[in-house]
Order: C-alpha cells, then sequence, then structure tokens
C-alpha cells in the first residue's frame, strides 16, 4: 500500500534586502523551495515472527522532480529499544526522514510488530484485538470506539513474568486516538495460566499522560475462545475519580 506524506508541494519566502543610502542598492528577493515528498512502499503495518527477518520497504523522496536521500530510525514503543529488535517482541515505529536543500523536513512513519503467539496454556504472549468497558460502559460514537482496538501486546519477560503494553486496553490511546502517552505502561503479569490464578507485581502503575494510580487486579484466561479479560482499577489525579476498566483482550492469529 502507498502512502504520500506531503506538506507542501512549493512555498515561496519572499523579502527585501537590507537597504543602504544608495537607492541601487536595494531589490527584492524572492526563492521557491520544494518541501520534500515521501512515498512509502509497502504495508502501513507489518507483522514478523519473533527471530524473523525484515525487509524496508523503502520509501521515495522527491525534492520536486529530484530523488533525495532519506534516514531511518526506529522507536520500541512499549519496551523502549531505539533499534529495530527482531527477537524482541514489540510494536515499533519505524520512521523515515527527509531533508531538503533549504532545511526543511518532511517524515513519514511505518509501524513493524514484531510478535509471538502462545498457546493460552503455557504461554499468553500475542497480538490482541481489545474490547473495553470503562464503568461498564463502551465508549459514545462521539467520543471513538474501544470495541476490536489494533491492538494490545503481551510478551514474555526474562525473568519468566508477563509484560501488558496497556492496562487501560487501548482505551485513551487507541479508542479516544490520543496516543502512546496516554496508555497505562509497565503492567506486569505473573502466575499459574492453568488455574487462572495471577499476581501483578507491576502494580501500582501511572500514567504520563493523565496521572493518577492505576493497579491491574485482575486476569481470567480462556484457552478455548482465545481471549483474555483483563481488569485495571485507576484513581485520578485530584479530584479523585474512581474508573473501572475490563478489557476482552482477543488473540489475533498470526
Amino acid at each position: 500500500m502507498k502512502k504520500i506524506f506531503i506538506k507542501l508541494m512549493t512555498v515561496v519566502i519572499s523579502g527585501l534586502l537590507l537597504t543602504s543610502c544608495e537607492a541601487d542598492s536595494t531589490a527584492g528577493v524572492s526563492k521557491v523551495t520544494n518541501y520534500p515528498i515521501i512515498e512509502v512502499n509497502g504495508d502501513d503495518v507489518v507483522f514478523i515472527p519473533a527471530g524473523g527477518t525484515f525487509t524496508d520497504p523503502g520509501v521515495v523522496a522527491k525534492e520536486g522532480e529530484a530523488i533525495i536521500p532519506t534516514q531511518v530510525s526506529y522507536n520500541g514503543n512499549f519496551r523502549g529499544a531505539k533499534t529495530l529488535d527482531v527477537n524482541k517482541p514489540d510494536e515499533y515505529t519505524q520512521t523515515y526522514t527527509a531533508i531538503n536543500q533549504d532545511g526543511f523536513k518532511a517524515t513519514a512513519t511505518r509501524k513493524i510488530v514484531v510478535y509471538k503467539t502462545g498457546d493460552l496454556v503455557n504461554s499468553i504472549e500475542g497480538v490482541y484485538l481489545s474490547t473495553t468497558r470503562r464503568n461498564g460502559s463502551l465508549l459514545s460514537a462521539a467520543q471513538g470506539s474501544s470495541v476490536d482496538q489494533k491492538y494490545i501486546y503481551i510478551w514474555k519477560n526474562d525473568d519468566g513474568t508477563y509484560g501488558v503494553s496497556d492496562a487501560f486496553g487501548g482505551w485513551y490511546s487507541i479508542g479516544r486516538n490520543i496516543g502512546l502517552t496516554s496508555a497505562t505502561k509497565g503492567g506486569t503479569i505473573s502466575g499459574n495460566i492453568a488455574t487462572n490464578t495471577f499476581t501483578f507485581p507491576g502494580n501500582p502503575l501511572d500514567n504520563q499522560y493523565f496521572g493518577g494510580t492505576a493497579n491491574i487486579t485482575a486476569l481470567t484466561v480462556d484457552a478455548a475462545t482465545k481471549t483474555l479479560v483483563l481488569t485495571t482499577n485507576w484513581l485520578t489525579t485530584p479530584p479523585v475519580t474512581n474508573y473501572n476498566f475490563v478489557s476482552t483482550l482477543t488473540q489475533v492469529q498470526l
């Protein structure tokens, strides 16, 4: 899927030179600059199984009709890597940057998801669609949608515990489309999958965007239906309001 990122095709920068006492030292100056245009090749979202390989479909960046170089950078959105690590499950943002000869910059992005899919008997790792209710209600149509939000991620940490990308199930970050800073990161899950007995050693959690204190309070796993139900309680900053998020996470079979 090709996507073109255009800030503005051209802009005319006009100004006057500083004048001296002689009339012939004053002249009008105009300059035309072509803003960079970036066309992204391939898919907007790429899924890579952990341990797999990524072949960058690349972009085409132009200044006018001339092709110009791009720089590429990566950010692990939930686990903090600054390079793409195909052995470390996470959602990565790949950013392409092009700069024209006058210093004007354009950027374009691609999402890369490195994943493992657990069987929900021995592992709860995976990529999940999330349907979240806050205090029993879905998001209203005017606010967005909290049904089948793409995506919540669960990965296995080195110590055997599990991490979850957003303890609020994407209510603000995806449903309200506020972005990554409104996700409640850092949730940790430990316990016995077979008996649905879990503890949450990452508690308490905070929310960078809103503040307050959150605690994951429950998790249940149903291997037959490939679903998890995650419950989180949140006390906002003063004036304190109590919100309860219940997220039904449906594992995507990749």
